[in-house]
């Protein structure tokens, strides 16, 4: 099982879960589509050679975003990654993915 963590805009932010709730992420026992989001801040300077969504080359760029944080199997958490990315209006999506274990 795996946690996978991404931050992205408002305008964005139900596409992308619809998008990876899609391969399967998002299941806990008998409930699909569950997430955890949190809104916040983040800021970003896209250097020479990118071509941002958002912001200009050279200078800083904040923008108000959600972190969502969600569970996936094993089996999925490579398409749920390829769906982010997909989805995704950055060129470059921030996302996190750390393997749990499980207590009992």
């Amino acid at each position: 099982m795996y946690k996978l963590c991404y931050f992205v805009p408002e305008s964005h932010l139900e596409q992308t879960k619809q998008a990876i709730f899609e391969t399967g992420a998002g299941r806990v026992g008998d409930y699909d589509s569950c997430a955890w989001q949190t809104r916040g801040q983040g800021q970003f300077r896209p250097l020479d050679g990118s071509r941002p969504y958002l912001g200009q080359q050279g200078a800083v760029e904040k923008v108000d975003e959600y972190k969502v944080e969600l569970v996936c199997t094993d089996d999925v958490i490579r398409l749920a990654i390829g769906a982010l990315k997909q989805a995704h209006p950055y060129e470059e999506p921030a996302y996190d993915v750390f393997r749990m274990e499980a207590f009992e």
